[in-house]
């Protein structure tokens, strides 16, 4: 792969087989993201030693970052009558039915981020599972996204409230904020998702089952953590 000169300026600044405190990558990180023109994404990235074919170590879950994610979240919300209504006032972007599910089916439109929806409107929205379901689009019950209680969750997914799952490889990929936030802000985040990650160990992982973490920006190379210092105190003791 052809690297930019600056990731491989970057790449000058660390060191492959050292595991860094969470505290000095994430500013080494900060330093790489200050060296673009626009406002690069941190990502923490989650090796586990789970198999993801098997249900019972399907690593899937939502969160509520205590920074946010620093991106501006765009919420389509499918539901009918005095529901549209509690959606709108909730601060949802677009926020209808009959229209958005012909504009998505007919029109290729995907210009959201997140859908939320009814359950009694499901059957409907069921039907859009092949256009919806690759981009990471379809709304389930488990991640809060299927509710009658449309208000809250556009509220929460709005604050900063994230989906994750392991991908077929056993690894997780959360956005944890942005190249412009304060390090604590980063670090707060950093720990959140991994203590939750942490906390849904599945039981028949037995020995190791996180292996390696790291944290990059848009354009970096990865900056391998140490375990125990990007978990919360309570649960690295």
């Amino acid at each position: 792969m052809k690297r930019s000169r600056r990731w491989k300026e970057a790449m000058a600044d660390v060191d492959r087989l050292r595991e860094y405190q969470l505290v000095e990558g994430i500013d080494l990180v900060k330093k790489f993201a200050q060296k673009t023109k626009f406002d690069e994404t941190v990502e923490l990235t989650v090796n586990l030693d789970v198999d993801p074919r098997k249900a019972d170590q399907m690593i899937r879950g939502t969160l509520s970052l205590p920074h946010g994610t620093g991106k501006v979240v765009r919420v389509l919300v499918l539901t009918k009558g005095e529901k549209q209504v509690e959606a709108r006032e909730a601060g949802a972007d677009y926020v209808g039915f009959d229209e958005y599910i012909d504009k998505i089916s007919n029109e290729g439109w995907f210009e959201f981020d997140v859908l939320v929806a009814t359950p009694d409107v499901m059957r409907d929205v069921g039907k859009l599972g092949r256009a919806l379901g690759p981009r990471g689009l379809m709304p389930n019950p488990k991640t809060g996204t299927v509710t009658f209680d449309v208000g809250k969750a556009v509220e929460e997914v709005k604050a900063g409230r994230i989906d994750f799952r392991v991908d077929k490889y056993g690894i997780v990929h959360v956005g944890v904020g942005k190249g412009s936030f304060e390090a604590n802000m980063l670090e707060d985040n950093v720990r959140e998702v991994m203590t939750t990650i942490n906390r849904m160990r599945p039981a028949a992982v037995k020995g190791v089952y996180i292996k390696r973490v790291s944290l990059s920006s848009t354009m970096s190379p990865g900056v391998r953590l140490q375990l125990a210092s990007s978990l919360s105190a309570e649960v690295a003791t």
